[in-house]
């Protein structure tokens, strides 16, 4: 006779024993989180193979802003692995004031356990074995007697089952004092790694205040070269262009007024789920701040146009995504500085650069209004703030049709 547990599963003309469908159906899963683990060390070993060909086919058009790629790639990484440190240290703080509500709460049990074991033994010490005897020997009724050396049997019962609550309450206490010892050395150690983290940051940030003395004047003159700036130019849109080929998803302007507009609400994830191109007219700008050059409006003294809009902003301020996506590259780019790419799904990518600190690397998944990197002023750009673009099948998009009317 078989069990519950063992009964057949029948579909489509044949039946397997139930934990035989558990383990195939265990099989899958394991194969299909395999699957995506795997697909996503792909996507970042090609982005990864892009990076290196992109920065040999820049190698020989060095220019004075390339000095900027190591301090502020290594401010970057310093800034991202300070976040990442203080978020460990928040969980590691959350759990070891979760470990220690427990211990108070383990302590006043047992102390009340402890109060009612010692009237059990006192009771005991006084009555002892005696009652039992008396019992027996006052000729009383002998279903009364029954009756009370049930009793007493219960009570002997419930003061072994008493003793071995506490005992396992004792072993649950030491349990979470040993967890608190470690949490204690966790947190610490955290904040130790921490604090060399800072002291890092400090001086990938001197580092750049050196090089930006040695190389402000050259700067400045190159950032109104024509040539120079359609180079930065095309060599973003060849990034753009070969993330699009990588991901391989097919598909089935007029010029605003440049002066500037103050930008107050940011994203958030209202919208996640919905198809990129459905989001025209309902989004927010990643970054509060002033916008200081419009899509399609000529930059300062050359005759190249802006393919985006510059945001400008304090140092630091939090950037957040505009919408679900992945993030498909992470990294310093020429003109641009720290440069993140989020790929939204049928060919639709938003642009965010010159940040101070990428927060998210090539891979990560993403929610509208997460926080993906912080405002700055990298690839020797004058102004701190941060550079948006919007692209489909690589084509840029004039960002200002895609905002929500206020």
């Amino acid at each position: 006779m078989k069990t519950a547990r063992e009964k057949p599963i029948k579909r489509y003309g044949f039946s397997i024993q139930l934990p035989v469908f558990c383990l195939l159906f265990s099989v899958f899963c394991h194969a299909a989180s395999g699957s995506q683990q795997d697909d996503l060390d792909s996507l970042r070993q090609r982005i990864s193979r892009m990076q290196g060909e992109i920065a040999k086919t820049s190698v020989s058009k060095s220019e004075a802003a390339d000095a900027l790629r190591a301090s502020e790639k290594a401010i970057s990484d310093s800034s991202r692995k300070i976040a990442e440190l203080s978020d460990r240290q928040h969980e590691a703080d959350a759990r070891l004031s979760e470990l220690q509500k427990q211990q108070q709460q383990l302590n006043d049990r047992i102390a009340r356990q402890q109060a009612l074991l010692s009237d059990l033994l006192y009771q005991q010490y006084l009555g002892g074995k005696h009652e039992y005897l008396k019992l027996l020997l006052d000729n009383q009724d002998p279903d009364k007697v029954a009756r009370d050396l049930q009793y007493f049997s219960y009570i002997a019962k419930n003061r072994a089952a008493w003793l071995e609550n506490m005992r396992r309450n004792l072993d649950e206490l030491n349990k979470v004092s040993e967890n608190l010892k470690t949490q204690r050395e966790t947190l610490s150690a955290l904040r130790t790694e921490e604090a060399t983290q800072k002291i890092k940051l400090e001086q990938d940030q001197r580092d750049r205040q050196q090089v930006l003395g040695k190389i402000s004047k050259q700067l400045s003159q190159q950032r109104h070269e024509i040539t120079r700036l359609q180079r930065d130019e095309n060599r973003l849109a060849r990034v753009v262009s070969r993330i699009a080929e990588i991901l391989a998803k097919p598909k089935s302007t007029k010029t605003k007024s440049k002066s500037a507009q103050r930008n107050e609400s940011l994203p958030d994830n209202r919208f996640d789920g919905k198809p990129f191109e459905e989001l025209m007219g309902r989004l927010a700008l990643p970054v509060k701040g002033v916008i200081s050059n419009r899509f399609g409006t000529a930059r300062p003294d050359s005759t190249v146009l802006w393919k985006g809009l510059f945001i400008k902003a304090a140092s630091g301020q939090p950037v957040r995504a505009i919408a679900a996506g992945q993030v498909v590259f992470a990294d310093w780019l020429r003109g641009f500085g720290n440069i993140i790419i989020v790929d939204h799904g049928d060919a639709y990518m938003s642009l965010y650069g010159n940040n101070e600190t990428l927060y998210k690397q090539v891979g990560d998944r993403i929610q509208g209004g997460d926080t993906i990197a912080a405002v700055g002023s990298s690839g020797g750009n004058s102004d701190s703030g941060l550079y948006f673009e919007l692209r489909h099948e690589s084509h840029p998009l004039d960002p200002m049709k895609w905002l929500a009317k206020k």
